[in-house]
């Protein structure tokens, strides 16, 4: 008895003290939970809903907080999710001390920091998600060492970096892996395969490396593999071919290489297979077509040949077929059963013959990309039964259509087609009206390079929804219609390079949303409308290569927001003005090839973001502005052939972007710039100005240092001797005149000496294009003859001495000495001449019918004997008069029919005079060498000739 009663006291007190510990270890537990939720509320810095903040309070209980679940049993906090609130904060460590937690969502905030170690005390935490924060640094492995039950890892889209930790290997009832949109880097740990449960794995989207594990192929639960976007390299492991509950296998944007594994066609429940943007080799494997369920096919961009296998386009299920940027080839089959077919994309490939019928049969399409391949034939009306087409792209292939394109009245049924591509097919139609008749719905419309002719019809005003309308590289002429006015959404019009010879019309003018407006290489003329520089949303304008004139309207640099300028190429005059500077986000300015004179305004230094300037070819002056030193984006600079003069400024150096610079042609002096860029400019660069000097590769002169004396000499001669020697000339020229005025009158046809003028080698150049082989209209024994024209506009020949050749100077000095003061009307003119140590050559006027050899053995231009009569006697009179007509006779010497030349009219002018004698009195009776052209004079005569010629002697008249 007395043990009994011992033994009922014993036990009421150990339940007493049983309840005590009980209770006490009860709230020491919710206080730690409390303390932890706490201390995660204190590292939030900013809560926009303000909800932890007015809803986490020490008042109430920790399990009636929002975001927080408690156990029924424990009352210990189990779950803490947070997610969605835009909260700004970091993670506490008192978070592993939730030691009953078993999901922790904080999903979609701005979390930032790395993640504390101290989750690793977290044993039954099942679900970790982290995704979309700012969280960085390495992860923790020791977090992952202790985590036993962990089925969900969310750590996407967040900053972590650092290589994976293989000790993830011992998370075994992990089920979905996302670590994607993070900066991992190294290789896909192998040991992921020994994670069976793996269902979902997401690793896209870092930067790993290495090859893609052959342990991987132990997942065999696994449904979803995505390694998107990494640098992976070797080839596509077949042991994937054992993952056969997978249902995505996305690999693109890596570095994959070899062939696609046949092993691929054994996973029959696959849905999207993504292969793209790699370098894969080799065909397309015909097990593909064992992948009854695929939806989605992409296999772009790799270096796969060869046809499709007949297979893949029995896919009934198929969505989405892409590939594109491939070398496939062959025609495809007519027919396929693609019910559910809506993206097509198929462009970039060597595919030929006739557009499939699959293709219009497939009637949900709505997205249809097949250009840049060889497809021919005619394009079928029947892609109007595409109800859902949104996109059709058919440009770049040898499609035909009818001259009117009926194909486009159908298309009235594609009541969403917002882009329509029909360029560069040999399409040889006409614009027809019923183009009109598009979807209202269409924004882009692209028919250039079809060798389209006609106008533009009215109906294209129909269109109000056009974005972009490309109508470049056609036959197009005028009038545009004023129709045109009516997109206005119009954004982008290209007009280029038709046949439009008519005045710009001011109807582009009211487009009030254009961003792109290029009318090049056509033959508008007139001059630029004022009003589009109304345009204010203008990002791009050309111009170029038509044949405008006058000067800029200034209206036009008010276009403050315009990037590419381009006006070269025409008429265009006057000077540039400082209002050039408003254009400071301009990329690239092109006014090269026109008439702009004056000087460069300082004002164009102010174009920072300049990357590339043209100004080339025009009659610009004054020196290079310093400003040009501020163009800290510049790459591209033009200025050659113009009348630039003084030094290439040192500020140029600071240029540390510039790759082109052509300075040649223009009067520049001085030592050129050798710091910065310069050192990697050739003497290309430099050409045609003479006073440059420099280092020898440049292939200037060495600069001299300036001397004081030298300059007071040349202060001395400029001031003293040249106006002696400019009085003492105009003397001996007055002398000339009254002695030529008492010479006996001839009958011939005296040019003004006002028609001489000076003409530089400059002037030369530009006038022959830097004489062109195109300009060269013969050669000869001691020169070469070019066409050009000078700036005012005038046709020349251009006669260029071979100093080379033996003889060849004295051809030169011969023919200026004979022809200084001949003029007849049957004798050649020379316009000027241009001469020093290096450079010979005579400015003749041009004859545009050429030689009397040429139109002797034409077959085309037969001579009537009429014209044959009129040329005898224009070369005898021109014969007579070289004999007897002039104070001194002269002697041709090479008379035959190559230098009978005819101008405009068929009259007849007596050239080459290189070797001509002139015979003065005390020579009466001359015996020479003749130079002349065998063949051409007596068979008696072919070593010497013997010229008997008397010479009356003339009396001076009173």
């Amino acid at each position: 008895m007395e043990k009994y009663l011992f033994l009922c006291i014993f036990l009421a007190f150990l339940l007493h003290f049983s309840t005590l510990s009980f209770v006490h270890a009860r709230v020491t537990d919710i206080s730690t939970d409390k303390q932890a939720l706490l201390a995660l509320k204190a590292r939030i810095s900013h809560d926009p809903t303000n909800l932890l903040a007015s809803n986490w309070s020490t008042n109430s209980s920790v399990c009636h907080w929002m975001g927080i679940t408690c156990g029924a049993r424990h009352l210990r906090v189990t779950a803490l999710n947070i997610a969605h609130l835009g909260l700004t904060a970091t993670l506490p460590p008192q978070l592993g001390n939730l030691s009953f937690l078993s999901r922790l969502d904080i999903t979609n905030n701005s979390f930032c920091g790395s993640l504390p170690e101290e989750y690793a005390q977290l044993r039954r935490l099942k679900y970790l998600g982290l995704s979309f924060n700012k969280l960085s640094g390495e992860l923790p492995a020791s977090i992952f060492d202790n985590l036993p039950n962990l089925q969900l890892l969310y750590l996407n889209s967040n900053i972590l970096e650092g290589k994976i930790p293989s000790i993830l290997s011992k998370c075994r009832s992990l089920q979905h892996l996302n670590l994607s949109n993070n900066n991992f880097i190294g290789v896909i740990p192998k040991e992921i395969g020994n994670l069976t449960q793996l269902r979902q794995v997401y690793l896209g989207f870092n930067k790993l490396q290495g090859q893609i594990p052959t342990e991987l192929g132990n997942l065999a639960k696994l449904e979803v593999l995505s390694l998107i976007n990494n640098s992976l390299t070797g080839t596509i492991p077949s042991s994937l071919g054992l993952c056969g509950m997978l249902r995505s296998l996305l690999l693109s944007n890596n570095q994959l290489q070899e062939h696609i594994p046949r092993e691929i066609g054994n996973l029959t429940l696959i849905k999207r297979l993504y292969l793209s943007w790699n370098k894969l080799t080799g065909e397309i494997p015909y097990e593909i077509g064992n992948l009854h369920n695929l939806e989605e096919l992409v296999l772009a961009s790799n270096h796969l040949v060869g046809p499709v296998p007949a297979t893949v386009f029995n896919i009934s299920t198929m969505k989405g077929l892409s590939l594109y940027l491939n070398q496939l080839s062959g025609i495809l089959p007519s027919t396929a059963d693609f019910p559910n077919l809506e993206d097509l994309y198929l462009w970039r490939n060597n595919f030929s013959g006739l557009l499939p019928d699959f293709i219009t049969n497939a009637s949900k399409l709505s997205w249809i990309d097949i250009s840049s391949n060889s497809f021919s034939g005619f394009i079928p009306d029947t892609f109007g039964n595409l109800k859902n087409l949104e996109i059709l792209d058919l440009g770049y292939n040898y499609l035909t259509s009818t001259p009117n394109l009926s194909f486009l009245s159908n298309l009235t049924n594609c009541k969403s087609l917002r882009a329509l591509d029909l360029g560069e097919n040999p399409l040889n139609s006409i614009l027809p009206g019923s183009i009109g008749n598009l979807p209202i719905s269409l924004e882009k419309f692209f028919i250039n390079g079809c060798n389209i002719s006609g106008k533009i019809p009215k109906e294209i005003g129909n269109l109000k929804n056009l974005l972009n309308l490309q109508l470049q590289d056609n036959e197009l002429i005028g009038p545009v219609p004023v129709t045109m006015d009516e997109l206005q959404n119009l954004q982008g019009l290209h007009l280029q390079n038709n046949k439009f010879e008519v005045l710009i019309p001011d109807v582009f003018c009211h487009l009030n949303v254009l961003n792109e407006l290029n009318l090049a290489g056509n033959k508008f003329y007139g001059v630029i409308p004022a009003c589009i520089g109304n345009l204010t949303t203008l990002r791009k304008l050309s111009l170029s290569s038509n044949r405008l004139t006058s000067s800029i309207p200034a209206t036009l640099w008010n276009l403050k927001d315009l990037l590419y300028f381009e006006l070269s190429s025409n008429f265009l005059d006057g000077s540039l003005p400082s209002d050039i500077g408003n254009l400071n986000v301009a990329i690239a300015i092109n006014l090269s090839r026109n008439h702009f004179s004056g000087e460069i305004p300082i004002a164009i230094g102010s174009l920072e973001n300049l990357q590339s300037l043209s100004l080339e070819y025009n009659r610009l002056q004054g020196s290079i502005p310093e400003t040009f030193g501020n163009m800290k984006s510049l790459e591209f600079l033009d200025l050659s052939r113009n009348n630039l003069s003084g030094s290439i400024p040192k500020s140029l150096e600071a240029l540390l972007y510039l790759k082109f610079l052509n300075l040649s042609f223009n009067q520049l002096s001085g030592e050129i710039p050798k710091g910065g860029s310069f050192k990697n400019f050739s003497a290309k660069s430099f050409m045609g100005n003479l006073a440059l000097c420099g280092t020898p590769q440049l292939q200037v002169p060495p600069c001299k240092k300036s001397n004081h004396k030298k300059s007071r000499t040349k202060i001395v001669f400029l001031s003293i001797l040249l106006p002696i020697s400019i009085v003492i000339t105009l003397v001996v020229l007055v002398l000339m005149i009254r002695k030529k005025r008492t010479r006996p009158p001839t009958n011939v046809d005296i040019s003004p000496r006002g028609t001489w003028r000076r003409i530089s080698y400059l002037e030369l150049v530009r006038a022959t294009d830097g004489f062109n082989e195109n300009n060269l209209l013969g050669k000869g024994s001691y020169g070469s003859v070019y066409k050009g024209r000078l700036d005012e506009g005038m046709e020349i020949a251009v006669k260029v001495f071979h100093l080379d050749f033996e003889g060849a100077l004295t051809s030169f000095e011969a023919e200026c000495e004979v022809m200084r003061s001949l003029r007849h009307r049957n004798l050649i003119k020379i316009i000027s001449s241009c001469s020093n140590d290096d450079f010979k050559s005579l400015i003749l006027e041009y004859m545009p019918n050429g030689n009397l050899e040429e139109l002797l053995f034409s077959e085309t231009n037969v001579l009537s004997i009429s014209h044959r009569l009129d040329i005898m006697i224009d070369v005898a009179s021109a014969v007579e008069y070289l004999h007897f007509g002039y104070l001194v006779p002269i002697i041709h010497c090479d008379l035959k029919p190559s230098n009978v030349l005819l101008d405009e009219n068929m009259v007849a002018h007596l050239s080459d005079f290189g070797i001509a004698k002139l015979l003065g009195e005390e020579n009466s009776m001359t015996q020479t060498k003749t130079l002349a052209t065998i063949g051409y004079m007596a068979p008696a005569m072919k070593v010497h000739v013997i010229t008997m010629i008397r010479i009356r002697k003339r009396r001076k008249s009173i």
